[in-house]
């Protein structure tokens, strides 16, 4: 019999620990709901459960990415519902004022004015039609660019100025090559800023870079006489962009046209002023109908496809959720076993370590 080292006391004592650590990693595990508090818990379950929460979280965003699109179609499409109901009130004077019942002077001329405060109001509609700030008819949510004369109608005289007129609507590189019998110099507008180019030879190459989707001018003025053999357009342009999905290009382009009555093909020459001038602004309203429906339909289909998009990225992110909860979360019934369990042991281990520091006292009844 020894008395120095209590070996039933030292293993008692052992087992009391390792229960006792187990009822407080369970006491963890209920009171948190989670199966992985921590990586020790389980290194690779946590490792593949941190990269779902990344999917999860990107995919609710994404969702409420898609939801905001709607909104922003929507805002379009209702703006555009009101522009339509202009353009059939247009057409309706316009027919009205081609009849000859009706006389240049008075009638027609009443009726002008009406049309004219519509097509204003066309523009008016378009101008400021915006969504958080962003305006979705005026063109500069889009993404094209429109060159007013084509390559083969540019020319340079001695005294001629050709003016190149290049809307873009999103940022992007644009290249205009171009060579002349004579030598030039070529200055480039670009809003507030100015940059000119020597071209000593008579040809060469200039490139802009649009960093905001301004309206650029570019005036090519012409010191000798002769016509350039020809001016080449490269553009690249991007659209504006709704992030549709958890990771990086999961997007949706959405590009709107401008509404403007000049861009419909409503000029400001267009009037019903006679018979004749009624009877072209009758065709001129038509086609300025059919531009309004085709971009209401684009932004119908657009929407449609947005609800399923955020009908499917719930799915997904529901499902994914229930694959990172069977990894990281609890079975509470499974868990609460083993505490009662490792509780029961505890207090097992509790009276035997009393029982086992009882032990060495039986050496004293040797020594009486």
């Amino acid at each position: 019999m020894r008395i120095n080292n209590n070996i039933m006391a030292l293993n008692t004592h052992r087992q009391y620990s390792i229960n006792n650590n187990s009822i407080a990693k369970s006491t963890e595990k209920l009171s948190s709901g989670y199966r992985i508090n921590r990586a020790g818990d389980d290194a690779a379950g946590l490792a593949i459960s941190e990269k779902m929460r990344a999917q999860i979280r990107g995919l609710n965003m994404a969702a409420k990415n898609s939801n905001d699109a709607i909104s922003l179609v929507q805002t379009a499409e209702g703006a555009l519902t009101e522009t339509h109901a202009i353009l059939q009130r247009m057409r309706e004077l316009a027919v009205q004022a081609a009849s000859d019942t009706n006389d240049d002077s008075v009638d027609r001329a009443a009726l002008d004015a009406e049309f004219q405060q519509l097509k204003d109001e066309i523009d008016d509609i378009a101008n400021k039609t915006a969504f958080n700030g962003k305006k979705l008819l005026d063109g500069t949510f889009g993404a094209s660019v429109t060159i007013d004369e084509s390559a083969s109608e540019i020319k340079v005289g001695a005294l001629g100025v050709t003016s190149i007129s290049i809307e873009g609507f999103a940022a992007g590189s644009y290249s205009i090559s171009f060579a002349d019998d004579g030598s030039s110099n070529y200055t480039v507008t670009v809003g507030s800023d100015s940059v000119t180019v020597a071209q000593p030879s008579g040809a060469g190459t200039f490139t802009i870079d649009f960093s905001d989707g301004r309206i650029v001018t570019i005036e090519m003025n012409s010191h000798s006489s002769g016509d350039f053999d020809g001016v080449t357009l490269d553009f690249t342009v991007t659209p504006a962009k709704i992030q549709t999905g958890a990771n990086a290009g999961d997007a949706l382009d959405i590009t709107i046209n401008s509404m403007l009555a000049e861009d419909l093909g409503v000029l400001d020459s267009v009037n019903i002023k006679t018979q004749a001038d009624a009877n072209s602004a009758i065709s001129t309203v038509d086609q300025a109908i059919n531009k309004v429906s085709t971009q209401r339909a684009q932004l119908g289909a657009l929407q449609n496809r947005l609800e399923h998009k955020i009908n499917n990225l719930e799915t997904s992110a529901e499902n994914l959720t229930a694959a990172e909860s069977r990894i990281r979360d609890i079975d509470m019934a499974k868990e609460m076993t083993e505490f009662t369990k490792n509780n029961i042991l505890v207090q097992a281990s509790t009276a035997m370590l009393a029982q086992a520091n009882q032990a060495p006292q039986n050496v004293l009844a040797l020594l009486k």
